[in-house]
């Protein structure tokens, strides 16, 4: 038993296809709009002023409600009329496989009872770090921040799973790695799978379909997103009094075999594990 959303606890039962599922999940992106998406719906904000939150975004962790106000685009009294409008709309994939015919309304309630006894040992929401690692409190929220990005960048619920210590990178066909220096020193690794990529790069190229992008443009996507993550990571280090710079992305391919953790570093993974039945894989190399 792991950590699972919804989607991912039907698939592993049988209770419905993965064409059903992503049919769902199609559905659910057409209907719960993103804050900024439905702030644009409702006419309290441009094309342009959409932007403008979304690139500040980048190099602040802030809200896009939260970023809006700061930049002056949006008040309080609209940030509650987008929230009320969010709420009054959203779909739920449960209720999205009963529209899409993948489930019964019975069979959903009886799914939802057992999916919750399930997952009862996984409530909790603190990621763990392994003890005589340094700077614990970073690495939790390099984690979290990584699975948050997830949702607010592309749209995506993320839940970390338990933070385990590796001796190698495991084996993928690409990575985005970047170098953190300075009072905290340490590497950031990010696999992701080729749809997943395809969902990074739709977001930051605000493209609705990359099928023809070069393998090259979707790979610098998920260098950005992980440079977007890192520093952020470097600004809230900083808070805690630790001085750290980041390097700029590189793209690894460690293959079947991964790459061996230096000596001199712990090994920290994190499994993401997303809503629509997708994994990525956080891997930090952490000097001693």
């Amino acid at each position: 038993m792991a950590i699972k959303f919804f989607g991912q606890y039907l698939l592993d039962r049988g209770a419905v296809s993965v064409e059903l599922l992503l049919k769902a999940v199609d559905l659910q992106d057409a209907v719960n709009l993103k804050f900024g998406a439905t702030a644009l719906e409702l006419k309290f904000i441009t094309e342009s002023e959409l932007k403008r939150v979304h690139n500040a975004q980048r190099i602040e962790d802030l809200m896009f409600g939260d970023m809006a106000i700061k930049l002056g685009i949006l008040n309080q009294e609209q940030i509650g009329q987008v929230l009320k409008q969010q709420q009054k709309t959203h779909l739920r994939i449960g209720e999205a496989l009963v529209r899409v015919g993948a489930l019964s309304a019975d069979d959903l309630s009886h799914l939802l009872e057992e999916f919750r006894i399930d997952q009862a040992l996984y409530t909790t929401s603190q990621t763990t770090i392994p003890s005589g690692v340094l700077h614990p409190e970073v690495w939790e929220f390099c984690a979290d921040l990584s699975a948050k990005m997830f949702l607010r960048i592309v749209g995506v619920q993320c839940q970390v799973g338990e933070c385990v210590l590796v001796d190698r990178l495991p084996g993928s066909d690409f990575v985005a790695g970047i170098a953190l220096a300075g009072m905290v020193s340490a590497s950031y690794h990010l696999a992701v799978s080729d749809l997943l990529r395809n969902r990074i790069a739709r977001a930051l190229l605000m493209e609705d379909d990359v099928s023809g992008e070069p393998d090259e443009v979707l790979e610098d996507t998920v260098l950005e997103f992980a440079n977007i993550v890192c520093g952020n990571v470097a600004a809230k280090a900083s808070q805690y009094g630790k001085s750290v710079e980041i390097l700029p992305p590189f793209p690894l391919r460690p293959g079947r075999e991964g790459i061996e953790v230096p000596l001199e570093s712990y090994g920290l993974f994190f499994p993401l594990h997303l809503a629509d039945g997708e994994l990525a894989e956080l891997t930090l190399f952490v000097r001693r």
